[in-house]
């Protein structure tokens, strides 16, 4: 593993040490199963008060680890003969947002998320996963198509946020995202949103509207990052970590307040560590779920998609 995160090093380096051992014995005559197996019992006791404990911030650095699988990791675990359309027929394509049409178990799909690169070369191309106006325009247009041939949606959701750069100003790009939430409310057809990373202001909204919202156990979703909360709150973005204690925004904090509907188990040590592993257990859900959304009428379906939206968060009516 090329990437370590500064809370797992003891995991990391114990696990070193029985690799260590293990090539030690295959290579020599000596016979340590005895330490091996008193190691193995050690690094399953750590693992299990290191990853069953993580903080929030924690979580964060999870959710941005550089080998965390991506969109199209799980497009190639999960759907078949994936077909990528590209543009948004009114400036041109965004490859920070991969689209087009799969088959879930022989169910045609419409598969929408954000993309973000594996190396510094491909990040660039991607634009690091924050998309510009075009890219929220690819994704309704494929929406629109969806639902002209009655395709269920399914979305990841994995940015920083919306690309918040002055050309992507200037070509709409609070109007674009706008617009998604308000189509993607009204679309007809069973939508399913995953959120595999981060989920970053507006710029994860803008794919996230949905009848049923799913986080992995180690992502986050909030209106802005801790950094970004920190240096708003108290003009210091190294208190990011004091941030993210505070704003509520992993799985398990965003399931109690009734944001999404279910929080996705990951992996013992990150989705990263087995994809093919994690990619089976999101599917079993998108399955279950889609099962149960498309035996729903259009009427029911577009109201129980509003009463989810509006229960979230506590208010009061003031009778003035």
């Amino acid at each position: 593993m090329k990437h370590v995160l500064e809370f797992e090093k003891p995991v990391i380096e114990l696990r070193e040490k029985i690799a260590e051992l293990k090539r030690l014995t295959e290579e020599s005559e000596m016979d340590l199963s005895e330490e091996i197996v008193t190691l193995e019992n050690r690094l399953e006791k750590l693992e299990k008060d290191v990853y069953d404990r993580m903080k929030p911030w924690d979580r964060v650095q999870m959710a941005r680890h550089p080998e965390r699988p991506t969109t199209l990791d799980y497009i190639d675990h999960i759907f078949t003969d994936f077909l990528e359309l590209h543009g948004d027929r009114l400036y041109g394509d965004d490859e920070a947002i991969v689209s087009g049409i799969a088959k879930l178990d022989g169910r045609p799909i419409t598969v929408i998320g954000h993309q973000r690169g594996k190396d510094t070369k491909e990040n660039i191309r991607r634009n690091f996963g924050m998309p510009h106006p075009e890219g929220y325009r690819k994704a309704l247009r494929l929406m629109k198509q969806a639902e002209k041939f009655q395709r269920p949606i399914i979305t990841f959701i994995d940015t920083k946020g919306a690309y918040p750069g002055r050309a992507a100003e200037e070509r709409g790009q609070s109007e674009a995202i706008a617009r998604n939430l308000l189509e993607m409310s009204g679309l007809t057809v069973p939508i399913l949103c995953v959120v595999i990373g981060e989920g970053g202001s507006g710029g994860a909204l803008g794919l996230g509207i949905g009848d049923r919202i799913f986080m992995l156990e180690n992502s986050t979703y909030s209106v802005i990052s801790p950094e970004g909360a920190a240096a708003l709150l108290w003009k210091d973005s190294n208190l990011a970590q004091q941030a993210a204690e505070t704003m509520k925004i992993t799985a398990q904090d965003l399931k109690s307040l009734q944001v999404i509907d279910e929080v996705i188990p990951e992996i013992r040590g990150g989705a990263h560590r087995d994809i093919e592993g994690q990619a089976k257990e999101i599917k079993q859900l998108l399955n279950t779920s889609l099962a149960d959304l498309e035996q729903k009428k259009q009427d029911d379906l577009l109201e129980e998609r509003f009463n989810k939206y509006k229960k979230i968060g506590d208010y009061t009516h003031l009778d003035i």
